[in-house]
């Protein structure tokens, strides 16, 4: 995969993931986060709902509404790559809905990305057992980059726009 779709400057990926057996997400070259698994709020897979792929890997499917419209979003299993397929025509700043595709129930709610945004996180969980311990949390604000990965409890990747730095370290 090119890097040119991933923020490198912003991705991190710490040493002591490397020793967890049991993950949910593949890092390599030390640098590229790919989430394999992923969760709705009620267990339902989130991968290979279509056949979209990036680079070869099955894409992360959403249920977006977005004002009066709605539709799949296909993410980048990537972590800090900004492509999507599906409906991408969104203004950005636009606030959506976050859905899972199956079972059409809205993802559980995180918290609000900052003090100083609009936007909230929503879980896209990496296991079953849909714990905040093992999950990806996105913004529910297109165009709005926050995303964090937690791994066993562990945060391996925070990642967001450049212009907001590491307000929310």
């Amino acid at each position: 995969m090119g890097r040119k779709n991933i923020d490198l400057d912003n991705l991190t990926v710490t040493g002591a993931h490397a020793t967890v057996d049991d993950t949910h997400v593949e890092v390599r070259e030390d640098v590229i986060v790919i989430v394999t698994r992923a969760f709705g709020p009620k267990g339902d897979s989130l991968i290979g709902v279509s056949d979209v792929t990036f680079d070869g890997y099955p894409a992360v499917t959403l249920l977006v509404k977005a004002g009066d419209r709605e539709g799949l979003v296909h993410l980048s299993p990537f972590h800090g790559d900004r492509r999507k397929a599906g409906m991408t025509d969104i203004p950005i700043g636009t606030r959506c809905e976050l859905f899972c595709p199956v079972s059409k129930e809205p993802l559980d709610h995180i918290g609000r990305v900052g003090e100083n945004s609009d936007a909230d996180y929503y879980a896209i969980y990496l296991t079953e057992k849909l714990s905040e311990g093992d999950m990806v949390a996105v913004s529910n604000v297109w165009g709005d980059y926050h995303s964090r990965i937690v791994d066993h409890f562990e945060l391996i990747s925070w990642w967001a726009d450049s212009e907001l730095g590491d307000e929310d370290e």
